[in-house]
Protein backbone atom coordinates (compact mmCIF):
# COMPACT_ATOMS: atom_id res chain seq x y z
CA UNK A 1 0.00 0.00 0.00
CA UNK A 2 1.05 3.27 -0.67
CA UNK A 3 2.82 5.32 1.79
CA UNK A 4 0.81 8.61 3.00
CA UNK A 5 4.39 10.61 3.70
CA UNK A 6 5.81 13.52 2.14
CA UNK A 7 8.74 12.56 -0.08
CA UNK A 8 10.84 15.34 2.05
CA UNK A 9 10.62 13.10 4.86
CA UNK A 10 12.03 10.00 2.98
CA UNK A 11 15.24 11.94 1.08
CA UNK A 12 16.03 13.75 3.87
CA UNK A 13 18.01 10.92 5.35
CA UNK A 14 21.04 10.42 3.14
CA UNK A 15 21.01 14.32 2.46
CA UNK A 16 24.30 16.06 1.24
CA UNK A 17 26.11 19.40 1.48
CA UNK A 18 26.47 18.57 -2.21
CA UNK A 19 22.74 17.74 -3.14
CA UNK A 20 21.89 21.06 -0.80
CA UNK A 21 23.77 23.19 -2.88
CA UNK A 22 22.96 21.58 -6.67
CA UNK A 23 19.09 21.94 -4.94
CA UNK A 24 19.82 25.52 -4.14
CA UNK A 25 21.50 26.57 -7.69
CA UNK A 26 18.19 24.63 -9.51
CA UNK A 27 15.61 26.77 -7.32
CA UNK A 28 16.90 29.84 -7.94
CA UNK A 29 16.89 29.17 -11.68
CA UNK A 30 13.74 27.79 -11.60
CA UNK A 31 12.46 31.05 -9.55
CA UNK A 32 13.64 33.11 -12.43
CA UNK A 33 11.86 30.86 -14.69
CA UNK A 34 8.65 31.08 -13.11
CA UNK A 35 8.50 35.14 -12.90
CA UNK A 36 7.52 36.28 -16.28
CA UNK A 37 5.43 33.28 -17.01
CA UNK A 38 3.98 33.55 -13.09
CA UNK A 39 2.87 37.39 -14.31
CA UNK A 40 2.10 36.25 -17.63
CA UNK A 41 -0.43 33.37 -16.64
CA UNK A 42 -1.64 35.87 -13.62
CA UNK A 43 -2.76 38.08 -16.63
CA UNK A 44 -4.23 36.07 -18.69
CA UNK A 45 -6.29 34.35 -15.89
CA UNK A 46 -8.11 38.21 -15.50
CA UNK A 47 -6.17 39.18 -12.36
CA UNK A 48 -3.63 41.07 -11.24
CA UNK A 49 0.58 40.24 -12.30
CA UNK A 50 1.07 39.84 -8.51
CA UNK A 51 -1.21 37.32 -7.61
CA UNK A 52 0.81 34.73 -9.94
CA UNK A 53 3.54 35.14 -7.70
CA UNK A 54 1.52 34.45 -4.71
CA UNK A 55 0.39 31.10 -6.03
CA UNK A 56 3.84 30.08 -6.59
CA UNK A 57 5.22 31.30 -3.42
CA UNK A 58 2.45 29.97 -0.90
CA UNK A 59 1.41 27.37 -2.86
CA UNK A 60 4.88 25.85 -4.49
CA UNK A 61 6.00 26.46 -1.00
CA UNK A 62 3.86 24.25 0.46
CA UNK A 63 3.16 21.66 -2.07
CA UNK A 64 7.38 21.02 -2.76
CA UNK A 65 7.16 20.41 1.72
CA UNK A 66 4.27 18.12 1.57
CA UNK A 67 4.54 16.49 -1.67
CA UNK A 68 4.65 13.21 -2.80
CA UNK A 69 7.26 13.66 -5.86
CA UNK A 70 10.94 14.46 -4.83
CA UNK A 71 11.03 17.52 -7.69
CA UNK A 72 7.90 19.03 -8.64
CA UNK A 73 7.41 22.78 -8.86
CA UNK A 74 4.39 23.96 -8.35
CA UNK A 75 2.68 27.62 -9.36
CA UNK A 76 -0.21 29.35 -11.83
CA UNK A 77 -0.35 26.80 -14.97
CA UNK A 78 -1.95 27.88 -18.43
CA UNK A 79 -4.24 25.08 -18.10
CA UNK A 80 -6.06 27.04 -15.51
CA UNK A 81 -6.03 30.26 -16.91
CA UNK A 82 -9.53 30.55 -18.77
CA UNK A 83 -11.29 28.78 -16.14
CA UNK A 84 -10.20 31.45 -13.53
CA UNK A 85 -10.60 33.95 -15.84
CA UNK A 86 -14.11 33.42 -16.59
CA UNK A 87 -15.08 32.81 -12.72
CA UNK A 88 -13.35 36.58 -11.98
CA UNK A 89 -15.13 38.34 -14.82
CA UNK A 90 -18.31 36.50 -13.86
CA UNK A 91 -18.41 36.22 -9.87
CA UNK A 92 -15.28 38.79 -8.76
CA UNK A 93 -12.26 37.31 -7.03
CA UNK A 94 -13.59 36.78 -3.48
CA UNK A 95 -15.64 33.77 -5.36
CA UNK A 96 -12.44 32.05 -6.72
CA UNK A 97 -11.19 31.89 -3.27
CA UNK A 98 -14.06 30.44 -2.45
CA UNK A 99 -13.70 27.72 -5.06
CA UNK A 100 -10.13 27.11 -4.78
CA UNK A 101 -10.66 26.70 -1.01
CA UNK A 102 -13.09 24.59 -1.84
CA UNK A 103 -10.71 22.44 -4.44
CA UNK A 104 -8.08 22.17 -1.96
CA UNK A 105 -10.38 20.70 0.82
CA UNK A 106 -11.66 18.00 -2.21
CA UNK A 107 -8.27 17.31 -3.23
CA UNK A 108 -7.23 16.54 0.49
CA UNK A 109 -10.35 14.18 0.63
CA UNK A 110 -9.32 12.83 -2.47
CA UNK A 111 -5.87 11.53 -1.28
CA UNK A 112 -7.17 10.88 2.20
CA UNK A 113 -9.78 8.49 0.54
CA UNK A 114 -6.53 6.54 -2.28
CA UNK A 115 -8.21 8.12 -5.25
CA UNK A 116 -4.69 9.37 -6.79
CA UNK A 117 -4.86 5.92 -9.02
CA UNK A 118 -8.78 6.72 -10.52
CA UNK A 119 -6.63 9.53 -12.33
CA UNK A 120 -6.12 6.70 -15.02
CA UNK A 121 -9.63 6.17 -15.83
CA UNK A 122 -9.60 9.53 -17.37
CA UNK A 123 -8.87 8.11 -21.00
CA UNK A 124 -5.75 9.74 -23.10
CA UNK A 125 -7.96 11.16 -25.92
CA UNK A 126 -9.54 13.57 -23.24
CA UNK A 127 -6.44 14.58 -21.79
CA UNK A 128 -4.93 15.26 -25.20
CA UNK A 129 -8.37 17.07 -26.31
CA UNK A 130 -8.91 19.52 -23.55
CA UNK A 131 -5.01 20.32 -23.30
CA UNK A 132 -5.14 21.60 -26.75
CA UNK A 133 -8.57 23.30 -26.21
CA UNK A 134 -6.97 25.41 -23.44
CA UNK A 135 -3.67 25.94 -25.39
CA UNK A 136 -6.27 27.10 -28.17
CA UNK A 137 -8.25 28.86 -25.93
CA UNK A 138 -4.53 31.22 -24.63
CA UNK A 139 -3.73 31.58 -28.03
CA UNK A 140 -6.79 33.29 -28.97
CA UNK A 141 -7.37 35.05 -25.56
CA UNK A 142 -3.44 37.21 -26.57
CA UNK A 143 -4.47 38.10 -30.06
CA UNK A 144 -5.72 41.73 -28.63
CA UNK A 145 -2.41 42.35 -26.84
CA UNK A 146 0.27 41.06 -29.41
CA UNK A 147 -1.63 43.19 -32.33
CA UNK A 148 -2.31 46.11 -29.93
CA UNK A 149 -5.91 46.32 -30.56
CA UNK A 150 -8.43 49.11 -28.86
CA UNK A 151 -11.74 46.84 -28.57
CA UNK A 152 -14.53 48.36 -26.60
CA UNK A 153 -17.43 46.30 -25.29
CA UNK A 154 -20.40 46.83 -22.73
CA UNK A 155 -19.50 43.68 -21.22
CA UNK A 156 -16.17 41.30 -20.27
CA UNK A 157 -15.31 39.19 -22.71
CA UNK A 158 -14.96 35.85 -21.51
CA UNK A 159 -16.28 33.75 -24.75
CA UNK A 160 -13.84 32.28 -26.54
CA UNK A 161 -16.01 32.99 -29.31
CA UNK A 162 -16.87 36.57 -28.71
CA UNK A 163 -13.13 37.52 -27.99
CA UNK A 164 -12.53 36.10 -31.93
CA UNK A 165 -15.64 38.41 -33.14
CA UNK A 166 -14.37 41.48 -31.59
CA UNK A 167 -10.80 40.83 -32.48
CA UNK A 168 -12.43 40.70 -35.99
CA UNK A 169 -14.18 43.60 -35.46
CA UNK A 170 -11.58 45.87 -34.04
CA UNK A 171 -9.22 44.66 -36.26
CA UNK A 172 -8.77 48.22 -37.91
CA UNK A 173 -7.49 49.28 -34.45
CA UNK A 174 -4.14 47.32 -34.97
CA UNK A 175 -0.95 49.00 -33.54
CA UNK A 176 1.77 48.17 -35.70
CA UNK A 177 4.44 49.45 -33.00
CA UNK A 178 2.55 47.02 -30.76
CA UNK A 179 3.10 44.14 -33.31
CA UNK A 180 7.26 44.90 -33.88
CA UNK A 181 7.62 44.82 -30.02
CA UNK A 182 5.82 41.16 -29.68
CA UNK A 183 7.30 39.73 -32.82
CA UNK A 184 10.77 40.91 -31.82
CA UNK A 185 9.64 38.99 -28.51
CA UNK A 186 8.06 35.74 -29.91
CA UNK A 187 11.42 36.22 -31.99
CA UNK A 188 13.71 35.49 -29.36
CA UNK A 189 11.62 32.87 -27.55
CA UNK A 190 12.47 30.96 -30.21
CA UNK A 191 15.81 31.49 -30.94
CA UNK A 192 17.44 32.20 -27.74
CA UNK A 193 17.11 28.62 -26.34
CA UNK A 194 19.14 27.66 -28.81
CA UNK A 195 21.77 30.47 -27.85
CA UNK A 196 22.00 29.92 -24.08
CA UNK A 197 19.94 27.76 -22.29
CA UNK A 198 20.52 28.62 -18.62
CA UNK A 199 18.84 31.83 -18.73
CA UNK A 200 15.48 31.99 -20.07
CA UNK A 201 14.05 33.21 -23.09
CA UNK A 202 10.90 34.70 -21.70
CA UNK A 203 13.48 36.92 -19.47
CA UNK A 204 15.63 38.10 -22.75
CA UNK A 205 11.98 38.55 -24.37
CA UNK A 206 10.69 40.81 -21.37
CA UNK A 207 13.63 42.78 -20.89
CA UNK A 208 13.63 43.28 -24.57
CA UNK A 209 10.16 44.65 -25.10
CA UNK A 210 11.43 46.90 -22.03
CA UNK A 211 13.86 48.39 -24.23
CA UNK A 212 12.08 48.84 -27.18
CA UNK A 213 9.01 51.07 -25.40
CA UNK A 214 10.69 52.30 -22.71
CA UNK A 215 14.48 53.84 -24.61
CA UNK A 216 13.55 52.77 -28.37
CA UNK A 217 10.31 54.81 -28.27
CA UNK A 218 7.91 52.43 -29.65
CA UNK A 219 3.85 52.90 -28.54
CA UNK A 220 2.26 49.89 -26.92
CA UNK A 221 0.53 49.08 -23.65
CA UNK A 222 2.56 48.49 -20.52
CA UNK A 223 1.30 46.50 -17.47
CA UNK A 224 1.67 49.44 -15.09
CA UNK A 225 -0.57 51.13 -18.30
CA UNK A 226 -3.64 49.03 -17.12
CA UNK A 227 -2.88 47.28 -13.75
CA UNK A 228 -1.50 48.69 -10.17
CA UNK A 229 1.41 46.88 -9.13
CA UNK A 230 2.08 45.25 -5.31
CA UNK A 231 5.03 44.43 -4.48
CA UNK A 232 4.04 43.79 -0.88
CA UNK A 233 4.48 40.24 0.94
CA UNK A 234 1.38 38.00 0.31
CA UNK A 235 -1.30 38.89 2.44
CA UNK A 236 -3.73 37.00 4.96
CA UNK A 237 -7.11 36.70 3.45
CA UNK A 238 -10.01 34.95 5.09
CA UNK A 239 -13.21 35.32 2.97
CA UNK A 240 -16.47 35.51 4.03
CA UNK A 241 -18.11 32.57 3.53
CA UNK A 242 -22.01 31.47 3.95
CA UNK A 243 -23.98 28.33 2.43
CA UNK A 244 -24.96 30.31 -0.79
CA UNK A 245 -21.77 31.46 -1.90
CA UNK A 246 -20.70 27.59 -1.10
CA UNK A 247 -22.82 26.44 -3.45
CA UNK A 248 -22.36 28.18 -6.14
CA UNK A 249 -18.65 27.76 -6.57
CA UNK A 250 -19.05 23.80 -6.35
CA UNK A 251 -19.17 23.11 -9.57
CA UNK A 252 -16.55 25.65 -10.35
CA UNK A 253 -14.54 23.68 -7.08
CA UNK A 254 -14.79 20.14 -8.63
CA UNK A 255 -13.17 21.73 -12.20
CA UNK A 256 -10.16 22.68 -10.59
CA UNK A 257 -9.03 20.09 -8.62
CA UNK A 258 -10.10 17.36 -11.04
CA UNK A 259 -7.54 19.50 -13.61
CA UNK A 260 -5.29 19.91 -10.46
CA UNK A 261 -4.79 16.32 -9.93
CA UNK A 262 -4.80 15.27 -13.53
CA UNK A 263 -2.25 18.46 -14.40
CA UNK A 264 -0.23 17.53 -11.11
CA UNK A 265 -0.27 13.43 -11.41
CA UNK A 266 0.88 13.96 -14.98
CA UNK A 267 3.58 16.49 -14.17
CA UNK A 268 5.06 13.48 -11.86
CA UNK A 269 4.63 10.63 -14.17
CA UNK A 270 6.94 12.83 -16.61
CA UNK A 271 9.73 13.60 -13.58
CA UNK A 272 9.56 10.10 -12.40
CA UNK A 273 10.46 8.90 -15.87
CA UNK A 274 13.05 12.01 -16.28
CA UNK A 275 14.75 10.58 -12.50
CA UNK A 276 13.96 6.94 -12.20
CA UNK A 277 11.79 7.37 -8.97
CA UNK A 278 8.04 6.95 -8.04
CA UNK A 279 5.78 8.98 -6.79
CA UNK A 280 3.62 9.04 -4.22
CA UNK A 281 0.30 10.11 -5.83
CA UNK A 282 -2.05 10.15 -2.66
CA UNK A 283 0.38 12.34 -0.80
CA UNK A 284 1.01 14.24 -3.72
CA UNK A 285 -2.91 14.90 -4.31
CA UNK A 286 -2.83 15.73 -0.12
CA UNK A 287 -0.32 18.51 -0.69
CA UNK A 288 -1.88 20.08 -3.53
CA UNK A 289 -4.49 20.18 -1.64
CA UNK A 290 -2.81 22.02 0.71
CA UNK A 291 -1.33 24.61 -1.57
CA UNK A 292 -4.33 25.25 -3.00
CA UNK A 293 -5.66 26.42 0.32
CA UNK A 294 -2.78 28.16 1.08
CA UNK A 295 -3.02 30.36 -2.39
CA UNK A 296 -5.90 31.61 -1.95
CA UNK A 297 -5.43 32.56 1.69
CA UNK A 298 -3.07 34.70 0.65
CA UNK A 299 -4.30 36.33 -2.19
CA UNK A 300 -3.06 33.76 -5.24
CA UNK A 301 -5.25 31.55 -8.08
CA UNK A 302 -5.61 27.69 -8.40
CA UNK A 303 -1.61 26.08 -8.30
CA UNK A 304 -0.79 22.91 -9.59
CA UNK A 305 2.49 20.77 -11.06
CA UNK A 306 4.02 22.47 -13.76
CA UNK A 307 5.66 19.89 -15.99
CA UNK A 308 7.95 22.84 -17.64
CA UNK A 309 9.74 24.34 -14.76
CA UNK A 310 9.43 20.68 -12.80
CA UNK A 311 11.75 19.67 -15.77
CA UNK A 312 13.88 22.66 -15.64
CA UNK A 313 14.41 21.66 -11.87
CA UNK A 314 15.58 18.61 -12.93
CA UNK A 315 18.08 19.55 -15.78
CA UNK A 316 19.88 22.04 -13.27
CA UNK A 317 19.77 19.45 -10.76
CA UNK A 318 17.16 19.36 -8.48
CA UNK A 319 16.56 15.74 -6.52
CA UNK A 320 14.85 17.37 -3.69
CA UNK A 321 12.24 18.86 -2.66
CA UNK A 322 14.27 22.05 -1.23
CA UNK A 323 14.85 23.31 -4.60
CA UNK A 324 10.88 24.12 -4.91
CA UNK A 325 11.42 25.32 -1.52
CA UNK A 326 14.02 27.79 -2.56
CA UNK A 327 12.26 28.62 -5.87
CA UNK A 328 9.06 29.71 -3.33
CA UNK A 329 11.69 31.78 -1.51
CA UNK A 330 13.72 33.34 -4.12
CA UNK A 331 10.46 34.51 -5.85
CA UNK A 332 9.32 35.69 -2.36
CA UNK A 333 12.45 38.37 -2.51
CA UNK A 334 11.90 38.85 -6.16
CA UNK A 335 8.57 40.24 -5.38
CA UNK A 336 9.57 42.63 -2.85
CA UNK A 337 12.83 43.86 -4.36
CA UNK A 338 11.95 43.65 -7.84
CA UNK A 339 8.66 43.68 -8.58
CA UNK A 340 7.80 47.56 -9.15
CA UNK A 341 9.65 46.79 -12.66
CA UNK A 342 6.72 44.86 -13.77
CA UNK A 343 5.13 47.57 -14.48
CA UNK A 344 7.59 48.34 -17.49
CA UNK A 345 6.64 45.35 -19.02
CA UNK A 346 5.08 45.45 -22.30
CA UNK A 347 1.98 43.61 -23.23
CA UNK A 348 3.11 42.61 -26.77
CA UNK A 349 5.91 40.64 -25.09
CA UNK A 350 3.44 39.17 -22.05
CA UNK A 351 0.90 38.01 -25.54
CA UNK A 352 4.25 36.43 -26.98
CA UNK A 353 5.50 34.18 -23.77
CA UNK A 354 1.97 33.15 -23.76
CA UNK A 355 2.02 31.97 -27.42
CA UNK A 356 4.66 30.04 -26.70
CA UNK A 357 3.06 28.25 -23.70
CA UNK A 358 0.09 27.77 -25.68
CA UNK A 359 2.24 26.21 -28.39
CA UNK A 360 4.16 24.25 -25.69
CA UNK A 361 0.87 22.69 -23.57
CA UNK A 362 -0.60 22.13 -27.09
CA UNK A 363 0.49 18.85 -27.60
CA UNK A 364 0.27 18.74 -31.37
CA UNK A 365 2.30 15.94 -32.69
CA UNK A 366 0.12 13.90 -30.03
CA UNK A 367 -2.98 15.60 -31.39
CA UNK A 368 -1.84 14.92 -35.02
CA UNK A 369 -0.66 11.16 -34.42
CA UNK A 370 -3.92 9.98 -32.36
CA UNK A 371 -6.08 11.30 -35.28
CA UNK A 372 -3.75 9.37 -37.93
CA UNK A 373 -3.75 6.24 -36.22
CA UNK A 374 -6.66 5.85 -33.46
CA UNK A 375 -9.41 4.38 -33.25
CA UNK A 376 -12.57 6.13 -34.92
CA UNK A 377 -14.05 6.39 -31.37
CA UNK A 378 -10.98 7.84 -29.61
CA UNK A 379 -11.00 9.93 -32.80
CA UNK A 380 -14.71 11.05 -32.20
CA UNK A 381 -13.74 12.05 -28.24
CA UNK A 382 -10.53 13.32 -29.08
CA UNK A 383 -12.11 15.50 -31.54
CA UNK A 384 -15.51 17.03 -29.53
CA UNK A 385 -13.51 17.25 -26.26
CA UNK A 386 -11.38 19.61 -28.20
CA UNK A 387 -14.31 21.81 -29.80
CA UNK A 388 -16.11 21.70 -26.50
CA UNK A 389 -13.00 23.16 -24.52
CA UNK A 390 -13.02 26.10 -27.12
CA UNK A 391 -16.65 26.90 -27.94
CA UNK A 392 -18.16 26.38 -24.00
CA UNK A 393 -16.14 25.20 -20.90
CA UNK A 394 -13.55 22.60 -19.89
CA UNK A 395 -16.27 21.31 -17.42
CA UNK A 396 -18.50 20.68 -20.32
CA UNK A 397 -15.74 19.54 -22.23
CA UNK A 398 -14.72 16.58 -20.00
CA UNK A 399 -18.20 15.67 -18.62
CA UNK A 400 -19.20 14.94 -22.10
CA UNK A 401 -16.23 13.46 -23.18
CA UNK A 402 -16.10 11.32 -20.28
CA UNK A 403 -19.95 10.20 -20.80
CA UNK A 404 -19.06 9.67 -24.70
CA UNK A 405 -15.93 7.23 -24.21
CA UNK A 406 -17.78 5.07 -21.77
CA UNK A 407 -20.75 4.86 -24.30
CA UNK A 408 -17.97 4.27 -26.89
CA UNK A 409 -16.25 1.83 -24.44
CA UNK A 410 -18.91 0.10 -24.07
CA UNK A 411 -20.47 -0.48 -27.14
CA UNK A 412 -16.31 -1.73 -28.13
CA UNK A 413 -16.92 -4.44 -25.41
CA UNK A 414 -20.09 -5.40 -26.45
CA UNK A 415 -18.23 -6.36 -29.73
CA UNK A 416 -15.72 -8.48 -27.65
CA UNK A 417 -15.90 -11.95 -26.95
CA UNK A 418 -13.57 -12.59 -24.00
CA UNK A 419 -13.37 -9.79 -21.52
CA UNK A 420 -10.72 -11.55 -18.92
CA UNK A 421 -8.32 -9.54 -17.09
CA UNK A 422 -4.59 -9.05 -18.14
CA UNK A 423 -2.64 -12.05 -16.52
CA UNK A 424 0.79 -14.15 -16.50
CA UNK A 425 0.56 -16.83 -18.88
CA UNK A 426 -0.55 -19.88 -16.53
CA UNK A 427 -0.11 -23.85 -16.71
CA UNK A 428 -3.30 -25.39 -17.95
CA UNK A 429 -3.00 -28.97 -19.13
CA UNK A 430 -6.46 -28.40 -21.30
CA UNK A 431 -4.89 -25.74 -23.29
CA UNK A 432 -3.01 -27.12 -26.16
CA UNK A 433 -0.83 -23.81 -26.72
CA UNK A 434 0.34 -24.05 -23.03
CA UNK A 435 3.49 -23.08 -21.50
CA UNK A 436 3.53 -26.08 -19.15
CA UNK A 437 3.41 -28.09 -22.95
CA UNK A 438 6.87 -26.02 -24.07
CA UNK A 439 10.29 -25.28 -23.09
CA UNK A 440 11.05 -21.82 -22.65
CA UNK A 441 14.66 -20.36 -23.51
CA UNK A 442 16.60 -19.40 -21.22
CA UNK A 443 16.49 -15.80 -20.13
CA UNK A 444 13.21 -14.89 -21.98
CA UNK A 445 10.07 -14.04 -20.69
CA UNK A 446 6.59 -15.10 -21.58
CA UNK A 447 3.41 -13.07 -20.66
CA UNK A 448 -0.47 -13.37 -22.10
CA UNK A 449 -2.79 -10.80 -22.59
CA UNK A 450 -6.25 -11.80 -21.67
CA UNK A 451 -8.95 -9.54 -23.04
CA UNK A 452 -9.12 -6.19 -24.62
CA UNK A 453 -6.30 -3.64 -23.83
CA UNK A 454 -8.19 -0.09 -23.32
CA UNK A 455 -7.44 2.93 -21.18
CA UNK A 456 -8.87 1.64 -17.85
CA UNK A 457 -6.40 -1.48 -18.19
CA UNK A 458 -3.31 0.00 -20.24
CA UNK A 459 -0.86 0.94 -17.33
CA UNK A 460 -0.98 -2.82 -16.45
CA UNK A 461 1.42 -3.71 -19.54
CA UNK A 462 4.00 -1.38 -17.97
CA UNK A 463 4.08 -3.72 -14.64
CA UNK A 464 5.80 -6.12 -16.47
CA UNK A 465 9.26 -6.39 -14.84
CA UNK A 466 12.13 -6.03 -16.93
CA UNK A 467 15.00 -8.45 -16.40
CA UNK A 468 18.15 -6.80 -17.53
CA UNK A 469 19.91 -10.55 -17.85
CA UNK A 470 17.28 -11.39 -19.93
CA UNK A 471 17.16 -10.73 -23.61
CA UNK A 472 13.81 -11.74 -24.92
CA UNK A 473 10.45 -10.73 -23.88
CA UNK A 474 7.55 -12.88 -25.58
CA UNK A 475 3.94 -11.56 -25.70
CA UNK A 476 1.55 -13.31 -26.48
CA UNK A 477 -1.90 -11.68 -27.65
CA UNK A 478 -4.09 -14.36 -28.90
CA UNK A 479 -7.30 -13.40 -26.17
CA UNK A 480 -6.55 -9.63 -27.41
CA UNK A 481 -10.02 -8.48 -29.52
CA UNK A 482 -9.29 -4.75 -29.64
CA UNK A 483 -6.23 -2.14 -28.52
CA UNK A 484 -6.94 1.77 -27.84
CA UNK A 485 -4.80 4.95 -27.97
CA UNK A 486 -4.13 4.86 -24.29
CA UNK A 487 -3.22 1.32 -24.58
CA UNK A 488 -0.90 1.49 -27.40
CA UNK A 489 1.09 4.51 -25.89
CA UNK A 490 1.69 2.14 -23.08
CA UNK A 491 2.91 -0.26 -25.55
CA UNK A 492 5.06 1.94 -27.22
CA UNK A 493 6.72 2.90 -23.92
CA UNK A 494 7.07 -0.78 -22.75
CA UNK A 495 9.15 -0.98 -26.02
CA UNK A 496 11.23 2.28 -25.29
CA UNK A 497 12.14 0.34 -22.05
CA UNK A 498 13.03 -2.63 -23.51
CA UNK A 499 15.41 -0.77 -26.00
CA UNK A 500 17.22 1.06 -23.00
CA UNK A 501 17.78 -3.03 -21.44
CA UNK A 502 18.67 -4.40 -24.86
CA UNK A 503 15.82 -6.68 -24.48
CA UNK A 504 14.00 -7.87 -27.56
CA UNK A 505 10.27 -7.08 -28.06
CA UNK A 506 8.54 -10.13 -29.79
CA UNK A 507 4.84 -10.42 -30.50
CA UNK A 508 2.90 -13.64 -30.49
CA UNK A 509 -0.75 -14.38 -32.56
CA UNK A 510 -1.52 -10.36 -32.70
CA UNK A 511 -5.23 -10.35 -33.66
CA UNK A 512 -7.01 -8.19 -36.59
CA UNK A 513 -8.09 -4.98 -35.06
CA UNK A 514 -4.75 -4.84 -32.72
CA UNK A 515 -2.49 -5.08 -35.92
CA UNK A 516 -4.64 -2.72 -37.04
CA UNK A 517 -3.52 -0.38 -35.04
CA UNK A 518 -0.65 -1.11 -34.31
CA UNK A 519 -0.13 -0.56 -38.39
CA UNK A 520 -1.45 3.11 -38.19
CA UNK A 521 0.73 4.00 -35.17
CA UNK A 522 4.20 2.90 -37.19
CA UNK A 523 4.27 0.43 -34.18
CA UNK A 524 4.84 -2.23 -37.11
CA UNK A 525 7.65 -0.29 -38.41
CA UNK A 526 9.54 0.46 -35.19
CA UNK A 527 9.30 -3.21 -34.25
CA UNK A 528 9.71 -4.78 -37.19
CA UNK A 529 7.90 -7.17 -39.07
CA UNK A 530 10.21 -10.29 -38.07
CA UNK A 531 8.74 -9.49 -34.54
CA UNK A 532 5.64 -10.24 -35.12
CA UNK A 533 5.30 -14.30 -34.86
CA UNK A 534 1.81 -16.01 -35.69
CA UNK A 535 1.96 -18.78 -33.08
CA UNK A 536 3.65 -19.09 -29.57
CA UNK A 537 5.77 -21.66 -31.36
CA UNK A 538 7.24 -19.06 -33.74
CA UNK A 539 8.17 -16.87 -30.83
CA UNK A 540 10.03 -19.32 -28.53
CA UNK A 541 12.01 -20.55 -32.16
CA UNK A 542 12.53 -16.52 -32.52
CA UNK A 543 13.61 -16.74 -28.65
CA UNK A 544 16.02 -19.90 -29.21
CA UNK A 545 17.84 -18.66 -31.84
CA UNK A 546 18.87 -15.59 -29.91
CA UNK A 547 19.43 -17.12 -27.26
CA UNK A 548 22.21 -19.11 -29.51
CA UNK A 549 23.58 -15.91 -31.02
CA UNK A 550 24.52 -14.24 -27.55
Amino acid sequence: MEKRKPKLFSVMKGYTKEQFVKDVISGIIVAIIALPLSIALALASGVTPEKGIYTAIAGGFLIAFLGGSRVQIAGPTAAFATIVAGIVAKDGFDSLIIATLLAGLILILMGLFRMGSLIKFIPYPITTGFTAGIAATIFIGQIKDFLGLTIVSKEPLIETVDKIKYDLLFLHTINWQAVCVGIVSLAILIVWPKINQKIPGSLIAVIAGIVLVKFAGLKANTIGDLYQISNKMPPLTVPHMNFHMINAQLGNAFTIAILAAIESLLSCVVADSMIHSRHRSNMELIAQGAGNIASALFGGIPATGAIARTAANIKNGGRTPIAGMVHSVALLLILVILMPYAALIPMPAIAAILFEVAYNMSGWRKFVQLLKSSPKSDIIILVTTFLLTIFFDLVIAIEFGMILAALLFMKRMSEVTEVEGWKYAEDDDDDPDSISLRKVPDNTLVYEISGPMFFGAADKILEISLNPKDNCLILRMRSVGAIDATAMRSLEMLFAECKKKKITLVLSHVNEQPMRIMEKAGFIDKLGKDHFCAHIDDALSFAEKLQVQA
